[in-house]
C-alpha cells in the first residue's frame, strides 16, 4: 500500500509528530511510506505543484501529521490543502487520515477541520490520532499508534470510514444574500478604541461590513488589513520567544502586534469564511500570536467578529471563535454574519462592543476557556524553566490554582465524608446536607436586601 504522509509541521524532519509516524513505518515495513514537507516547503510547493499533485494521486491512504497550532492545523498545511483544491488534485475515493500532537488544546477542532477538508475532496476519511507530545516516549503511547494504524488498515480492509459530515449535502451558500445598508456615524459619545484585524478585498461584501460596523460602533476604531502586512511566513514553532518573548523573524510582527492591535480596548475580527475556516493568511496571523507564548495579554477585553459567507454550515468554526475568546479571558461580544439579517446583526455587535468596554463587563469562564486554561497551567508550570514569560504571567495572575494548594476545602471534604461514613450520623444529618450547602449563599442574598434597602 502507497502511503503519502502529510508533514504539516514547520520543524520538518525534527517535528516530534513526524516521529509517530516514522515509527509506525518501522513497525510496517510491507507498506510503502512516502512524504511530503508543507510545513517546511510550502514556498516551494506554491511556485509549482504538480509533483505534490501526482504523489497525492498516487497515493491509498493520505496521512496528514502536525501539531495544532490555535485550535487548527498550522497555517502552512492550512495553505497545502487550499492549493489541493485549487490545482484540483483528484483524491477522490483516496483514504485519509490523521495523527497530530499537542497537550490536547482544540485537538477536536483542527481534527474535525481536516475531516471536512477530506469531505470536500470526496475523501474516505477514518478517525485520526491525537498524542500528546510525549505519548510515543511511554509504552502505553507506542500501544495507542501501534493500534490505531492497524485500525486504520482494518477500516480499508472492509471499505469502512466515518460518514459525511452533511449527509444530506453541504447546504450552498445562499446567492440574494440581503442587502448591507451604511448606517449615518454613530452620535453617541467616543469611549475607547476598537481594532478591526481583518482579511479582504476593497469593494467586496465583507468590506461593507466593516464600513457599516464602523459607522454603527460608539468608539474610535482602526482597520488592520492582513494582506497589507510585509509577513514572511508562519510559526515556526522554534519556541525563541518562549523566553524573550521576541519573534525570531524580522518583519516586526510582534511590535506591531502590542503596539497597533492589542493596545486596543476592544478587537474585531473579520474574515470571509471558506473551506471551514478563516483562510490560510488569517491563520498565519494567528500562529504568529505565539510570540505572547501561552500569555492571555488581552483578557478582559471584548472580542466580535464579522463573518461573510457560510456560517450557518460551519459549527466547528462557530466553536472556535467562541472558544478563541473563552481561552483567552476575552468577553465575546458575538459573531455578526451577513447571511439572513446582517444590518440587525451588524448593528446588535457594534453596541455590545460599546456596552462592554464602557461598563467594563466580562463573564466568568466557561468550559471552553477553564478546561483550555487548565491545560496550559499545567504545561507551563512544568516547563517554567523554558517558559519564563508565561511562567512570570501565570504567576503573577493566579493561574496556578492548582487543587492541592487548596488545603482548607480538602480537610473539610475529609471530616464531611467521615460523618456521612457514620450511619447513625448519616441518618441525623443526611436529609440537611442541601440546607447546610445553600446557608452561606442565604446569608449573602439577605446582605443583598438589607443593602437595598
Amino acid at each position: 500500500m502507497k502511503i503519502t504522509v502529510l508533514n504539516g509541521s514547520p520543524s520538518g524532519l525534527n517535528s516530534i509528530t513526524l516521529q509517530t509516524v516514522l515509527y509506525l513505518e518501522a513497525l510496517f515495513p510491507d507498506h510503502s511510506f512516502q512524504y511530503l514537507d508543507p510545513g517546511a516547503k510550502i514556498r516551494l510547493y506554491e511556485k509549482d505543484f504538480s509533483q505534490c499533485a501526482q504523489v497525492l494521486e498516487q497515493a491509498d491512504l493520505i496521512l496528514f501529521a502536525y501539531p495544532v497550532y490555535t485550535f487548527l492545523v498550522p497555517s502552512q498545511l492550512h495553505r497545502f490543502i487550499e492549493l489541493m483544491k485549487e490545482n484540483h488534485v483528484n483524491v477522490k475515493g483516496t483514504y485519509a487520515t490523521q495523527i497530530t500532537t499537542s497537550k490536547h488544546f482544540y485537538d477536536v477542532s483542527a481534527h474535525q477541520f481536516i475531516e471536512d477538508s477530506c469531505d470536500d475532496l470526496g475523501m474516505k476519511y477514518i478517525r485520526g490520532l491525537s498524542a500528546d507530545m510525549d505519548d510515543l516516549l511511554k509504552k502505553s503511547g507506542q500501544k495507542e499508534a501501534r493500534d490505531f494504524f492497524a485500525y486504520v488498515l482494518y477500516c480499508m480492509d472492509h471499505g469502512h470510514h466515518e460518514p459525511a459530515r452533511y449527509p444530506f449535502g453541504y447546504v450552498p451558500e445562499v446567492s440574494d444574500k440581503p442587502e448591507i445598508h451604511l448606517p449615518k456615524p454613530s452620535e453617541h459619545p467616543l469611549i475607547g478604541s476598537t481594532v478591526i484585524v481583518a482579511d479582504y478585498e476593497e469593494n467586496s461584501r465583507l468590506a461593507k461590513m466593516i464600513e457599516a460596523f464602523r459607522a454603527y460602533l460608539p468608539m474610535n476604531s482602526s482597520v488592520v488589513n492582513l494582506r497589507d502586512f510585509p509577513f514572511r511566513g508562519g510559526c515556526l514553532g522554534c519556541f525563541h520567544c518562549a523566553s524573550s518573548g521576541k519573534c525570531v523573524y524580522t518583519d516586526g510582527f510582534d511590535e506591531f502586534l502590542r503596539k497597533n492591535i492589542q493596545s486596543a480596548d476592544a478587537i474585531v475580527y473579520a474574515y470571509t469564511i471558506k473551506d471551514h475556516s478563516m483562510g490560510s493568511l488569517f491563520k498565519m496571523y494567528d500562529d504568529r500570536q505565539f510570540c505572547n507564548g501561552h500569555r492571555t495579554v488581552t483578557m478582559g477585553k471584548p472580542i466580535g467578529y464579522l463573518v461573510s459567507g457560510n456560517l450557518h454550515n460551519e459549527p466547528n468554526m462557530a466553536m472556535v471563535m467562541e472558544a478563541r475568546s473563552e481561552a483567552g479571558g476575552n468577553f465575546h461580544a458575538g459573531i455578526a454574519s451577513d447571511q439572513t439579517d446582517p444590518d440587525s446583526e451588524i448593528r446588535r455587535l457594534a453596541e455590545v462592543i460599546g456596552y462592554a468596554v464602557s461598563h467594563q463587563y466580562n463573564e466568568p469562564r466557561n468550559f471552553y476557556g477553564v478546561g483550555g486554561l487548565k491545560i496550559f497551567r499545567d504545561l507551563i508550570w512544568q516547563m517554567q524553566g523554558l517558559m519564563k514569560e508565561d511562567h512570570r504571567f501565570y504567576k503573577k495572575h493566579g493561574f496556578y490554582d492548582f487543587p492541592q494548594k487548596k488545603m482548607g476545602m480538602m480537610l473539610g471534604m475529609y471530616a464531611v465524608g467521615a460523618m456521612m461514613s457514620n450511619k447513625k450520623l448519616n441518618q441525623k444529618i443526611g436529609g440537611k446536607m442541601t440546607e447546610g450547602m445553600v446557608m452561606p449563599y442565604k446569608q449573602i442574598i439577605e446582605k443583598a436586601r438589607q443593602n437595598k434597602e
